[in-house]
């Protein structure tokens, strides 16, 4: 039930398991609310008799308060530890009893709780979600022990991975001013520092029936869950909820750069990241940004990985990457890796080179209908999957986009043109003239290369 650090891998669903065609709906899924303002999202796919059912609530690590970073993840913890029907542990091995296995995960926007088990056990699932959502119940020894877990878990994937840490403090200088520069997991210190008075303060002002979607994918229907849904939170009151006041990141002009050097790296290689605009805050170009990462970055034939790794041999990887699922700023990466011996700072010039190519002569039709096909056509493999669409939907409800956005993609997709295209990569990705504050660029070296430089000194 830990699986914030898979978060980006949520993220890469937005691009990854979307589009159909044209005037067709990716999911074909229905809806419903109940009057204390819970919404219900179904998602019909009746090739096996299971479900994958999951509850969002929109409320993540941006959420809260200063001084208190991690409480969201930890907290997303101690909703398996009890309430005064169930013990703790015991809503999981219920689920794994029955068959299924459970999860959840937080991010910066939101965190999400889910079950993928038989439809004849959906009933109980729900269940026990409307229990935890108003009469959770800590026992002491379970909070202190869970503050343990998750301090560890913090050493295992951040203080001990030298790569890890050195993501984070990109971020962090990246969002200057801003919560999403502030890990999902938590400063060290502070998780140290909140008791459970703390954390049930959040629990009270954010776990509501009128800040949480549900989400059920699988062999269901509204008639057959809208019962079951009405049966378990119908009779749950809504909450006053806390505003969410987000600040903004402030304007810059000078550059950063960041260095690391260590053991664990075996062969240089650099990333460069943008502040980019959500889907949320400028919809048409974060489509537009969708589409000039598949030209750049989306397979062996686009442009960044056939100049550089397959026609010209200087790299070994190489991409760009977008991600816009955000209830604020979204974020554009480069990044390359250039092949033994080959020179690092050669290869950046040759990718910026690349970038400034698009952006003085845009691209061709071929190239954006291509990029639109091979969008589109992934959705396909997203059908195939019960937890994927849900997952998908999820992520976007929960920062802003609506269920018509998600359905209604391929059309939205199909209408970019490639003068968006070229604009939005002058925009967000020239140097000389950055989008409120410059790109943060992030150097890793062998440990090697340090001593040779003290020896050339």
């Amino acid at each position: 039930m830990k699986l914030s650090s898979y978060i980006g891998l949520y993220c890469l669903l937005f691009l990854t398991f979307w589009p159909l065609s044209a005037q067709a709906k990716v999911f074909n899924a229905e809806s419903f609310k109940l009057e204390n303002g819970l919404e219900v999202i179904i998602i019909p796919n009746n090739r096996a008799p299971v479900v994958t059912s999951m509850i969002w609530y929109k409320v993540g690590a941006a959420d809260e308060p200063q001084g208190l970073s991690g409480m969201a993840h930890y907290f997303e913890h101690l909703m398996f530890k009890g309430t005064d029907k169930l013990a703790p542990g015991e809503f999981s091995r219920t689920v794994k009893k029955l068959g299924g296995n459970d999860n959840a995960f937080t991010g910066q926007d939101y965190t999400a709780y889910f079950q993928t088990i038989a439809v004849e056990h959906l009933d109980k699932m729900l269940a026990m979600e409307a229990d935890r959502m108003v009469n959770l119940k800590v026992p002491k020894e379970h909070f202190i022990s869970e503050k343990k877990v998750v301090l560890e878990e913090r050493r295992q994937r951040t203080e001990n991975d030298p790569k890890g840490l050195f993501g984070e403090q990109m971020r962090s200088a990246l969002f200057v001013n801003h919560p999403y520069g502030t890990p999902t997991i938590g400063w060290m210190d502070e998780i140290k520092g909140y008791d459970w008075e703390d954390v049930k303060i959040f629990y009270d002002a954010w776990y509501a029936p009128n800040n949480a979607v549900i989400i059920i994918s699988g062999d269901v229907t509204i008639k057959s869950v809208k019962p079951l849904v009405e049966k378990h939170f119908a009779d749950i009151k809504p909450k006053e909820l806390p505003k969410r006041v987000r600040p903004s990141v402030p304007k810059a002009i000078g550059q950063t750069k960041m260095i690391l050097r260590h053991s664990s790296i075996h062969q240089p290689s650099f990333s460069k990241v943008f502040l980019a605009p959500s889907f949320q805050n400028a919809k048409k170009d974060a489509l537009a940004l969708q589409v000039l990462e598949q030209i750049l970055s989306g397979g062996p034939t686009t442009r960044l990985y056939k100049a550089l790794v397959v026609d010209n041999k200087k790299a070994i990887s190489v991409g760009l990457s977008y991600n816009g699922t955000a209830s604020d700023y979204g974020t554009l990466s480069l990044f390359g890796t250039p092949v033994e011996n080959g020179d690092l700072d050669t290869l950046i010039n040759d990718i910026h080179a690349e970038i400034k190519a698009l952006q003085v002569n845009g691209v061709t039709a071929k190239e954006l209908e291509d990029a639109k096909q091979q969008l589109i056509d992934s959705a396909i493999y997203a059908r195939d999957s019960l937890s994927g669409p849900a997952m998908t939907i999820g992520q976007n409800i929960m920062t802003g986009s609506t269920l018509d956005d998600v359905e209604n993609w391929p059309e939205a997709i199909q209408a970019v043109t490639a003068d968006e295209v070229r604009n939005v990569a002058i925009k967000y990705l020239t140097l000389e003239t950055p989008w409120v504050r410059p790109a943060i660029t992030g150097y890793l070296y062998p440990e090697t290369k340090t001593k040779k430089m003290k020896d050339a000194k």
